[in-house]
């Protein structure tokens, strides 16, 4: 069984609008908790079952090649999806945990129709409006998490890869920010850049020492 967590929060009024009744559901992931540098990025979604997405999955799970064709898809035939960022300062103020829970909130408050309710990959909610429900695992079983998931972790990729045209000597575009040995190496010779978070522990100890 999956892990549930509900919110309190009273339902919204419904409007009786085309779009606004009880069943629209949205699907919320992240990507770049673990990463050394970069803006933590959330994504929300939700599917329009006339126009279904075939080959949604976790996107740890699908080629580079397959997220973007999919993030295309998505973008098209989603009913709403919104993308959105914690930044970097926000990660070091606030830490990563409720950086990626604002991140999530701007995500779900970005789109243009209101859910009903809100599915949430993990074991955490962000503060809602509206009832949420945290799934463990969801990326690999509610589709419109996957396509969160999707969104999320293309758009973070692309924000390394324009981070990497800034910053080459970190290589960027092959470890996207995780603590890679080539990417700690890096970060040892050439010092942190703005984009690195100064709270996560190898960027602190380059940073002091």
């Amino acid at each position: 069984m999956p892990s549930r967590k509900s919110s309190t929060a009273p339902e919204p009024v419904q409007l009786g609008l085309r779009w606004d009744g009880p069943g629209l559901i949205a699907g919320v992931d992240e990507a770049g908790r673990g990463p050394l540098a970069g803006p933590v990025v959330a994504a929300a979604v939700i599917l329009d079952e006339l126009h279904p997405i075939a080959g949604l999955a976790d996107s740890k799970a699908l080629t580079a090649r397959r997220r973007e064709k999919l993030f295309d898809e998505i973008r098209a035939k989603a009913l709403a999806c919104c993308i959105a960022e914690a930044s970097v300062e926000e990660i070091d103020r606030l830490n990563i945990l409720h950086a990626t829970m604002l991140a999530m909130k701007r995500a779900v408050e970005g789109l243009r129709l209101p859910p009903h309710k809100v599915l949430v990959d993990g074991n955490r909610l962000p503060v809602l409006k509206m009832p949420g429900e945290a799934i463990v695992k969801g990326d690999a079983k509610v589709p419109a998490i996957s396509a969160a998931s999707i969104l999320a972790k293309v758009h973070r990729d692309r924000l390394c890869e324009a981070l990497h045209a800034q910053h080459p000597q970190y290589g960027f575009a092959t470890h996207k920010g995780y603590p890679t040995a080539d990417h700690l190496a890096a970060l040892r010779q050439h010092g942190a850049c703005p984009q690195h978070r100064r709270s996560y522990a190898p960027v602190r100890a380059v940073i002091e020492g």
